[in-house]
């Protein structure tokens, strides 16, 4: 408690207090159902005591999270002060990762104490224990069937959203007490994110409570518990392997960044942008997250390139130019044992195909490109055009689709760049930021104070998009692995529309840059006097 700040440990306090007042009644009033009390509340423990057992699989997840059903259950059969008994134990008992950890226990179970409290008595408010009978059936001598169910669900859903309310309205108080958080800060998205959950469980719950109150007793309450203890099982499960792919991209991404630093931050925003193309396409909301991932991870291959030609000074060689080209294949042979990044594998692999066929790594066309393929490439080019770096400015958001548009149909899919140019009108782009040190990037590349993200237009002083017509890699015949042997790096004259520094290879040269240094085509801009990537 000495670690807590004086308003944070005032709340802590005050909430015992609360919860003691809540729970002293049913110790004192002989009518309280003790065996009934009992049973829950070591039936509460127990679900949360499992956690710290060994499984064949390892321990229970923590995310499993509180087994409330358990307690709602106690909320809707037991007196208000019996149902804040039953989840004292529990709550105490709960698994703690930060410290100090018996604070946060002590916290944990007053919480659930006065939460169930304030859910049993909204539950009698509306008649519930009415609503789920309980008097003996006629001439039977057993527990009356519910005799008005379909109306126990109105004062059960009340109950626990009551229960969650109450929950989360501590949970805000303590963090603006301990955190110095504001008000609305501390309070934002608890209640929204955790009501359906809540509900849910109350629903489970209610379920517990028809069954102890129907003939078959409390056997067959205490069986409809097990499978969905192994539904949250399972759940929990999900969300750790779910975490641990974020945190598998996470760490690829980590890496490109520190590598290729001129493009810190690009991949966050490829996966935004192309996340907007792909919702703006109606793709399926399971999908998005495929094509999201797709955008983040296209460029994952520069990890086999060599580190010096990523930071070279002055042209690539042609020999050096391939290497750098054949990054999208290093992608696809780095994550292709990673089982769930699924379809994403194919566009790393093809990221960089155009539809007239002059792309690389395999000069794929039209619709041999696969589509996320065809939605990362409008994404990294879009981007490209539309980042502040070390080297040249932001282009304007209309400049880079006007440049996106005019390249639609040799370079890119015009489906892919009619969509982002839709969403962007609908939304606008907002690009993501993924850490203080990208602002910090951002803003010292613009000449701006630290930590103020400057995006400049172009300057008038600046060429229009280098190039009309320039060769790009992957034109020759073959593979279409590079410019061919002595070729320029840079725009030719009479090479195609959209190649070069067009779109997608970052416009905005700055004036001076040596001939010959323009980036490749969707690739981005590259620091003044460096080869295109």
């Amino acid at each position: 408690m000495r670690d807590l700040p004086p308003a944070a440990r005032g709340f802590v306090l005050s909430a015992v207090l609360a919860a003691l007042a809540c729970t002293a009644p049913a110790l004192t009033d002989p009518a309280t159902p003790w065996p009934a009390v009992a049973l829950l509340a070591a039936l509460y423990l127990g679900c949360e005591l499992v956690k710290l057992c060994p499984l064949p699989g390892g321990r229970v997840p923590e995310g499993i999270g509180s087994f409330l059903p358990v307690v709602l259950a106690a909320v809707f059969l037991l007196p208000p002060a019996a149902a804040a008994l039953v989840a004292l134990p529990g709550g105490l008992a709960a698994a703690v990762v930060q410290r100090p950890a018996t604070v946060r226990r002590v916290w944990h179970g007053a919480q659930q104490a006065i939460g169930a409290w304030a859910a049993g008595a909204v539950f009698r408010l509306l008649d519930g224990p009415a609503a789920l009978g309980g008097g003996p059936s006629a001439g039977s001598g057993l527990p009356a069937w519910p005799a008005d169910f379909p109306y126990a669900m109105l004062p059960a859903t009340a109950a626990a959203t009551a229960f969650c309310l109450v929950v989360t309205a501590l949970d805000g108080g303590v963090l603006a007490a301990a955190e110095r958080r504001p008000a609305a800060t501390a309070w934002h998205g608890l209640a929204t994110g955790s009501l359906a959950p809540y509900c849910v469980h109350g629903l489970a719950g209610l379920m517990m409570a028809v069954m102890w109150r129907s003939p078959y007793g409390v056997p067959a309450a205490l069986l409809v518990l097990l499978p969905m203890y192994v539904s949250c099982w399972v759940f929990a499960q999900y969300q750790r392997e779910r975490t641990a792919h974020q945190a598998t991209i996470r760490a690829l991404v980590q890496a490109v960044d520190i590598k290729d630093r001129y493009t810190r931050g690009h991949s966050e925003r490829v996966g935004q942008a192309s996340t907007m193309i792909a919702r703006e396409l109606g793709m399926a909301e399971d999908r998005l997250e495929v094509v999201r991932i797709a955008g983040i991870l296209h460029d994952v291959g520069k990890l086999g390139v060599p580190t010096r030609l990523l930071r070279k000074d002055g042209p690539l060689t042609p020999q050096e130019r391939r290497i750098i080209e054949l990054h999208p294949e290093y992608g696809h042979e780095m994550v292709r044992g990673i089982g769930f990044l699924g379809e994403a594998r194919s566009a790393i692999l093809h990221h960089h195909e155009r539809v007239d066929g002059t792309g690389y790594p395999y000069g794929l066309t039209g619709e041999q490109i696969p589509v996320l393929a065809r939605v990362v490439a409008v994404a990294d080019a879009f981007d490209a055009m539309t980042s502040t770096r070390s080297y040249s400015r932001a282009r304007p958001v209309p400049t880079a689709l006007a440049e996106l548009e005019r390249c639609a149909g040799a370079q890119f899919d015009p489906a892919m760049v009619r969509a982002l140019t839709d969403a962007i009108g609908r939304h606008g782009w907002h690009p993501v930021v993924t850490s203080d040190d990208d602002l910090q990037v951002i803003s010292s590349a613009a000449g701006a104070p630290t930590g103020t993200p400057a995006v400049a237009p172009a300057s008038a002083a600046e060429p229009a998009a280098a190039g009309g017509p320039g060769s790009r890699p992957g034109s020759g015949p073959g593979p279409a692995r590079g410019p061919a042997p002595g070729s320029a790096r840079g725009p030719a004259p009479g090479s195609a529309p959209g190649s070069g520094s067009g779109s997608g290879s970052g416009h905005g040269v700055p004036a001076g840059r040596r001939a010959g240094a323009g980036p490749s085509a969707a690739e981005g801009p590259l620091p003044p006097a460096r080869g295109g990537r």
